[in-house]
């Protein structure tokens, strides 16, 4: 009985495509029917692998089921031996598979060449019966070099036991004697990339060279031969895929395994499991959490990496630069707290559709693969179709599901191109290369060299589209913030690094941006805009409300409502605002002063004698008070001759007057004394009497006996209990000792 039921279950295949699109057809890369976001992975890996594919009509058909020849077929290729397929063709293994069967090369090579699979008693393969889980978990099994006496002999039960055990059934459900269907064949094939031999190591190390712990930055990179088939890493390398084919971006910015075959192409990039990532559109931030737009919030720190407009950096570097309605695929660990973030600033895209007409979704159809339950982001914030106007240009995110859509235009010279002006997939302009996308190529090649031209350009800083830069068709738009002798150009959410030589003169300042007929980006000041007083308790700007991704400057440098006291900002401190399509406030540049930025620190007093020019005698002092808040000699703001009601060691805040010659304001942080460290929730938050107050990444730490400042983590290992001091519900110094 055990032999019957054994060579039943052999009688299987393992790994490889689910029906082929007919000779002749349009590759379709993304599916309309697929919407779940752990099976839209899967397929795209399988799918870029060459061990699955979908139907001409642009479906996948998750739920349709399986047959025993489309498994074979999936199963060479999950073995990477479609190269060994000639070896049988003309092979005959079972009668009822003779060499012209479409399958018959992928059935025989995993019979008789891998001994994967075997056929029923009766000696056939029925090729077209339906194949169920328990069959074909059995038949990878097989491929991670189980056999028989590692597993048991109750089948399908040991079998899908041993299959859970080792994560093979995950997300795919332990129902062995069901049919197995297209959407849990992909879930399966992707755990079996993830999974380890039974001989230990990963099952990948077996078919080709695994790079594990890569952040996939793109998916549709230029190739050598100048097509989008290629990885791209958080290291910037660049691998092309060797199937050829073109992903449709749903891999970006995800964490896993780079497979390379032995001439170092990208044979498919495998993302880690699911849950442990997070694909969000962000609601706020600040240098200690994130919060989604369905509220969740994440813990996070100063020093999680993270990859932000083609860099690695730090969060902590970056976070005042991220703005509401940015897509973000955040990495979690065990406890929940991030630990990655990929922030692709737009990104690269292959496709966008230019709004021909206001309030028109026309074309999005086409980017989006049919679906449309589609949320609309507007530079950011949340949108309707009613919202759109002609010449906004429309990009699709498949990881959130969003459109995004990017309003930015600015005039230029066109300086240069390439390959040639007839077929541009490059051109230069304000001095920098922007990579036109090929359903922009029609209209940029209306254009030469020579010419100037308005570009219409997505989140990412790509060229969706080029109109005549004369008459009110597509007026320029385009501004920047000068900062360390840069020019950021603000598209959508992200920013685009210009460099001018005439940004010195303009540091810190927000800037028009274009360039002349030489080819010199030149900039003018911006200013004026909509007048009024900044209500930052109110989120107002005069009569007008702040929009939820408002970008405030000063002096060149990001701020946030949280970085600016809770009270008002007069009109005379407010150089430019703007109101956005919704006619809310989204940008606001304040005079470079520093009187409405806080400072948090510790007391000290000078004090300085006062003698008699003629006999030296002292006559008196003048005491003067500062606040300091690092161990650095300029790590300290004052000592100004103030009177104040404070003594040496409290702790405060202040804000600087306009010419920083003194305080405009001081007051005395909230004492939380003899907070043990067992109120402690991560390094995050801490919650007294009942409160929970958050802990920023930042925030300052004072060791009395030291005299010394340090860091967080130095501060917590330092003494069993600490005392806070905090302010709106946010703990600003910690001291101990």
């Amino acid at each position: 009985m055990k032999k019957r039921i054994l060579a039943l279950l052999l009688a299987v295949c393992a790994a490889a495509s689910l029906l082929a699109l007919p000779a002749g057809a349009a590759e379709v890369t993304r599916f309309s029917d697929v919407t779940d976001q752990n099976t839209v992975m899967a397929v795209e890996s399988l799918r870029l692998m060459g061990v699955l594919d979908g139907y001409a009509d642009g479906s996948f058909r998750p739920t349709a089921a399986l047959n025993r020849a489309q498994f074979c077929k999936m199963a060479v290729y999950a073995m990477n031996g479609e190269n060994e397929l000639g070896l049988y063709r003309t092979v005959t293994v079972f009668p009822d598979v003779k060499p012209s069967h479409w399958a018959s090369s992928y059935i025989n090579m995993a019979a008789k060449g891998k001994t994967i699979i075997s056929g029923y008693p009766d000696g056939r393969f029925h090729p077209d019966r339906t194949v169920t889980v328990g069959q074909a978990v059995t038949i990878l099994l097989r491929l991670l070099g189980y056999k028989d006496e590692n597993v048991g002999g109750v089948w399908p039960d040991s079998y899908m036991a041993v299959g859970a055990t080792v994560g093979l059934t995950d997300g795919v459900g332990m129902d062995g004697n069901a049919p197995l269907t297209r959407a849990q064949a992909a879930q399966l094939f992707l755990n079996l990339l993830r999974a380890d031999t039974l001989k230990g190591g990963s099952y990948l190390s077996t078919i080709g060279t695994a790079r594990a712990d890569t952040v996939l930055v793109s998916s549709t990179a230029a190739g050598a031969d100048g097509k989008k088939n290629a990885i791209q890493t958080d290291q910037g390398e660049t691998y092309q895929f060797a199937s050829g084919k073109t992903s449709n971006g749903s891999l970006n910015g995800r964490k896993g395994t780079l497979l390379l075959n032995d001439q170092g192409k990208a044979l498919t990039f495998v993302p880690d499991a699911a849950g442990s990532s997070r694909t969000v559109t962000m609601a706020s931030a600040t240098a200690t959490q994130i919060v989604d737009t369905a509220g969740v919030k994440y813990a996070v720190t100063g020093k999680t990496s993270a990859y932000y407009n083609g860099e690695t950096t730090t969060w902590g570097d970056v976070y005042a630069w991220i703005h509401t309605g940015t897509s973000m695929t955040l990495y979690l660990d065990a406890a929940g707290e991030v630990t990655y973030v990929f922030m692709g600033g737009g990104g690269s895209v292959s496709a966008a559709v230019v709004v021909y007409e206001d309030r028109s979704s026309a074309g999005f159809d086409s980017l989006t693969g049919g679906s449309t339950n589609y949320t609309i982001y507007k530079n950011g914030s949340p949108a309707a179709i009613g919202d759109l106007r002609r010449n906004d240009v429309a990009i699709y995110d498949t990881s959130t599901n969003t459109i995004r859509v990017c309003d930015t235009r600015v005039t230029v010279y066109y300086e240069s191109c390439s390959p040639n002006p007839t077929e541009p997939s490059e051109i230069t302009a304000l001095g920098r290369t922007f990579e036109v996308l090929p359903t922009a190529m029609e209209s940029v090649a209306k254009f030469r060299p020579g010419d100037q031209m308005t570009l219409l350009l997505t989140e990412g800083g790509q060229i969706a589209g080029a109109v005549e830069a004369t008459g009110s068709t597509a007026r320029s738009n385009a501004v920047g913030i000068v900062s360390g002798g840069t020019v950021r150009m603000l598209c959508g959410t992200a920013q685009i690094e210009i460099q001018s030589a005439d940004a010195a003169k303009f540091e810190g300042q927000l800037v028009r941006i274009s360039s002349n007929k030489q080819g010199d980006v030149t900039l003018s000041n911006l200013s004026g805009g909509i007048s009024g007083k900044l209500d930052v308790s109110a989120g107002k700007l005069g009569s007008k409300d702040l929009a939820q991704n408002v970008m405030i400057f000063r002096d060149g440098e990001s701020l946030r409502l949280s970085d600016l006291t809770s009270g008002e900002i007069t009109s005379g401190q407010i150089v430019y605002a703007r109101a956005n399509w919704a006619d809310k406030i989204d940008l606001i540049v304040l005079s470079g002063r520093r009187d409405s930025t806080v400072i948090f620190g510790r007391v000290f007093w000078e004090s300085e004698r006062v003698k008699d020019p003629e006999t030296g005698e002292v006559t008196g002092y003048i005491e003067s008070v500062g606040v300091e808040y690092g161990n650095g000699k300029d790590d300290h703001v004052g000592p100004f001759n103030m009177k104040y009601n404070v003594q040496t060691g409290d702790y405060v805040a202040v804000t600087l007057n306009r010419n920083s010659t003194g305080f405009s304001s001081l007051t005395e942080l909230t004492e939380l004394k003899n907070v043990a460290n067992s109120a402690w929730s991560g390094r995050t938050a801490v919650t007294v009497g009942g409160r929970t107050y958050t802990v920023p990444a930042d925030v300052l730490c004072y060791n009395r006996q030291t005299k010394s400042w340090v860091g967080l983590s130095e501060a917590h290992a330092y003494a069993s209990q600490s005392s806070l001091y905090v302010r709106d519900g946010i703990v600003r110094v910690i001291e101990v000792g």
